[in-house]
C-alpha cells in the first residue's frame, strides 16, 4: 500500500539537511561549558524532537481496530513516547553543568590550616578478588598523602592469606560470620566496628577492591566537606583497562570506555541541579549522618544510590568532583559487563518500588531528585525496551505484513531525519564525541534483554534478590565466545535477513515508496548493529602482563658503567617502553632511574627505533611501581575522539 504525500524525496530531505548544516556551521563555535549556550541548543533540539513525536502520534498510528497492526502500533508508539519523555528529561538536565575543581582549590587552604585534619577511615571492600589486585589497592591506599586516616580491608571472603597480607602492610582487617546483604552488609559491619573505637572518624571512604586511589584522593575530596550539608563527595570511576566493547571491536586506542559519558557529562550536570549521587567506590561520606540513617541501606542491590537518597531525606546532599582520583578495573568480560549493568537496573527498580521511590509522599526527597529518578527509571526501562522493539518491528512487517507505523518514505524523511540529526548533533557536541550513534545503540542492544528482565524482576519480583559481584582479574588469555548472547544476536540477524529476502526477493510486490522502504533502511541499520554485537560476543584474548600507560620524560639507564638517556614511551608494572636504539643487546641487565623510581631491569626487546626493558620485580620494586603508576598522574583517557578514526577501526574489525 502506498501513502503518497505529494512531496518529493528531495523536498522532504530539506528540513534534515538544514538541521545538519546548521549544526555543522554553528555548534563548533559555541562554548559547551556555557549554560546559556547549552540551554538554547537543547531547547531547539527538543522542539524538533517533539515535532517528530507529535507526527508519530497523530499521523502514523494504524487504523483503530482489533488488528495486529493496531496492537503493534500502540505498543511501539507508547514505548517510543515514554523513551522520548525520558530523553527530554535527560536533555533538560544537561542544560547545566558544574565543575568543582575551583571550589577544591579555594577549600584546600582551610583544610591544611586545621590543627588536626579530620580523621577518615578508608574501607576496601572485597569478596573474591585475587592477591595481585588487592595488594595493588592496599599499596596505593597506604600511599595516600593525607595526615590522618586509617585503612581497613573488609574481607567478605574470610581468606587467611589476606589477613596475613594486611598484617604485613600494617592495615586493619575486618571480617564477619556471614555475607548477609553483600557489600552493604560488609560496610555496615565495618561501621559497627568503627563505632566501638575510642576515636571515631568524621568521614569514611569506600574503595572497591580493584580501585587504587591517587595520592591526593583524600585531600581533594575532604576539602569539599567544608560545606556542612555535604554528606557525600563522589569522584568518577576511571579505568586502566579497556571494557569489552573497546577490546572486542579493537577500539581501545580511539574510543573511550562507555562510562566516560556518564561520569564526564551526565554526573556534572546532575551535580549542577544538586542531584548527584553516590556511585559506591571512590567516594567519601560523612560518618555521623550515615550512622544516623542506620548505615548503608540493604533494601536495594544498588545501596550506593540509595544511601544518597536516604541522606538527602535528612538534609545532606551529594556533590561530584570530576577529577581522576582513582583507577580501577572495568569489567573484563562481556558477561560481567552485562551483569553489572543488569544489577544497576535491578537495584534502581527496587528503589523506585521502595519507600524512597519518586512517588512516595512524605519521604523528604526534593522534587528535582524525584524527577531525576523518573528520568533514570525511564532510561533503564523503555530506552532498552525500545531497542528490542526496533529489531522486531521492521522484521515482522516485512515477514508478516504487521505494520506498526503507517507512513510513506517522504513523510518519514521529513520528520525522522531532522529528529535524528538534532539528537546526534547535540549529544556529540555536549559530550565531545563520548556518545555517538551506532556505538550507543550497540551498547543498548548488548544489554537490552538482560536489563528488561532485571527491571521486571525489580518491579514485580521478590525483594530478596542477591547481589552478584562483578568478577575481575581472571584469566583472559584465551578467546571466549559468549554463546547465549551470540545465539540471541544471530536469531535477530536471521529474522532481519529473512524479512528482507521475503519482501524484496521472494515476494517483490512491495514498493520502496511506501512503508517497505522505511523497513528496508531500518533493517539494514539493525544488521550493522547486530553484526557488531556478534563481534563483541566473540571475546578477544588479552595477553599483556601489565596495564600500560603512556608516559613522558627521560629515563637514565646505567649499563656496563656507562649512562644513557632515552625518552620514555610507556610504562607498566612489568616494564617500560623507550624511544631510540637499545644501548646493549637483548638480555643485558641495567639500572633505570625515572622520576622517583630506581629499579633493576633488563633489555627485553629491541627494534631500530625503540626498545623495551623488563623490571626485576622484588616486593619493594613492585610497591614502588604501584605507588608511581597508579598513585601518580598516569591515566588511560582518550582526550580527543575522532569519528573517522572510530569508523576506520570498526571497519577494520568487521573486515578482519
Amino acid at each position: 500500500m502506498s501513502y503518497a504525500s505529494g512531496v518529493s524525496y528531495w523536498e522532504a530531505l530539506v528540513p534534515g539537511l538544514l538541521v545538519l548544516l546548521a549544526s555543522l556551521a554553528i555548534l563548533p563555535w559555541l562554548n559547551r561549558k556555557s549554560d546559556i549556550a547549552r540551554s538554547v541548543v537543547i531547547f531547539i533540539c527538543l522542539a524538533i524532537t517533539w515535532r517528530y513525536m507529535i507526527w508519530r502520534i497523530t499521523q502514523t498510528l494504524p487504523p483503530v481496530g482489533l488488528t495486529a497492526d493496531f496492537a503493534a502500533g500502540v505498543i511501539f508508539t507508547t514505548v517510543e513516547f515514554l523513551a522520548i519523555v525520558g530523553g527530554t528529561l535527560s536533555l533538560f538536565f544537561l542544560t547545566r553543568s558544574r565543575n568543582r575543581t575551583d571550589e577544591v582549590e579555594r577549600n584546600l587552604p582551610w583544610l591544611r590550616s586545621l590543627p588536626k585534619q579530620p580523621l577518615v577511615d578508608v574501607l576496601i571492600c572485597t569478596y573474591n578478588e585475587d592477591e595481585r589486585i588487592l595488594e595493588r589497592t592496599i599499596i596505593g591506599a597506604l600511599a595516600i598523602d593525607y595526615p590522618n586516616y586509617r585503612l581497613w580491608v573488609c574481607d567478605d571472603g574470610r581468606r587467611p592469606w589476606l589477613e596475613e597480607m594486611c598484617a604485613r602492610y600494617g592495615c586493619g582487617y575486618l571480617i564477619r560470620p556471614d555475607n548477609a546483604h553483600a557489600k552493604a552488609g560488609n560496610i555496615n559491619n565495618a561501621l559497627k566496628h568503627l563505632s566501638t573505637l575510642a576515636e571515631q572518624p568524621e568521614f569514611i571512604s569506600i574503595l572497591d577492591a580493584d580501585f587504587v586511589p591517587k595520592r591526593n584522593f583524600l585531600s581533594r575530596t575532604v576539602s569539599l566537606m567544608h560545606a556542612r550539608d555535604v554528606g557525600v563527595v563522589q569522584t568518577p570511576q576511571h579505568f586502566f583497562n579497556p571494557d569489552p566493547i573497546q577490546t572486542n571491536l579493537s577500539l581501545a586506542r580511539v574510543w573511550p570506555d562507555e562510562q566516560r559519558y556518564f561520569f564526564d557529562v551526565v554526573m556534572p550536570s546532575k551535580d549542577a541541579w544538586d542531584g548527584a549521587f553516590c556511585c559506591g567506590t571512590s567516594s567519601v561520606i560523612r560518618y555521623r549522618p550515615l550512622m544516623a540513617i542506620g548505615g548503608f541501606p540493604t533494601d536495594s542491590v544498588t545501596e550506593d544510590y540509595l544511601v544518597s537518597l536516604r541522606l538527602r531525606e535528612t538534609g545532606f546532599r551529594t556533590v561530584f568532583l570530576n577529577e581522576v582520583l582513582s583507577l580501577g578495573l572495568a569489567p573484563e568480560g562481556l558477561k560481567d559487563y552485562i551483569g553489572q549493568r543488569s544489577r544497576w537496573a535491578l537495584g534502581f527498580a527496587q528503589i523506585c518500588r521502595g519507600k524512597s521511590g519518586p512517588f512516595r509522599i512524605g519521604n523528604g526527597i526534593p522534587l528535582v531528585d524525584r524527577v531525576m529518578m523518573v528520568e533514570t527509571f525511564l532510561h533503564w526501562s523503555v530506552s532498552y525496551l525500545i531497542r528490542i522493539l526496533a529489531l522486531i518491528v521492521p522484521a515482522i512487517y516485512l515477514l508478516f505484513d504487521v505494520q506498526a507505523v503507517f507512513a510513506n518514505v517522504s513523510d518519514a524523511i521529513s520528520y525522522v531525519i531532522p529528529h535524528f540529526a538534532a539528537q546526534v548533533a547535540v549529544i556529540v557536541w555536549i559530550s565531545k564525541g563520548r556518545a555517538m550513534p551506532v556505538l550507543s545503540d550497540l551498547g543498548h542492544i548488548l544489554c537490552a534483554d538482560a536489563i528488561v528482565k532485571s527491571v521486571t524482576i525489580g518491579l514485580f519480583g521478590t525483594k530478596d534478590q542477591k547481589f552478584k559481584v562483578t568478577a575481575k582479574g581472571y584469566d583472559r588469555t584465551k578467546r571466549t565466545i559468549q554463546w547465549p548472547l551470540l545465539r540471541t544476536f544471530l536469531f535477530y540477524l536471521a529474522l532481519t535477513f529473512a524479512g528482507i529476502l521475503w519482501a524484496f526477493v521472494i515476494d517483490d510486490t512491495r514498493s520502496l515508496a511506501d512503508a517497505a522502504g522505511m523497513a528496508l533502511f531500518w533493517s539494514w541499520y539493525n544488521i550493522v548493529i547486530l553484526v557488531l554485537a556478534c563481534l563483541v560476543a566473540v571475546e578477544s584474548s588479552q595477553r599483556r602482563a601489565g596495564d600500560r600507560f603512556k608516559a613522558q620524560g627521560m629515563a637514565t639507564l646505567t649499563c656496563g658503567g656507562r649512562c644513557y638517556c632515552a625518552p620514555v614511551r610507556d610504562i607498566s608494572i612489568s616494564g617500560m617502553g623507550l624511544y631510540g636504539a637499545a644501548p646493549a643487546p637483548v638480555g643485558t641487565r641495567l639500572y633505570v632511574e625515572f622520576d622517583e623510581l630506581a629499579l633493576d631491569a633488563e633489555i627485553a626487546v629491541s627494534y631500530p627505533d625503540r626498545f623495551a626493558i623488563k623490571f626485576a620485580l622484588s616486593p619493594s620494586a613492585r610497591a614502588a611501581l604501584v605507588r608511581h603508576i597508579y598513585g601518580g598522574s598516569y591515566e588511560a583517557q582518550i582526550h580527543e575522539i575522532r569519528p573517522l578514526s572510530v569508523a576506520g577501526a570498526l571497519a577494520q574489525r568487521v573486515l578482519r
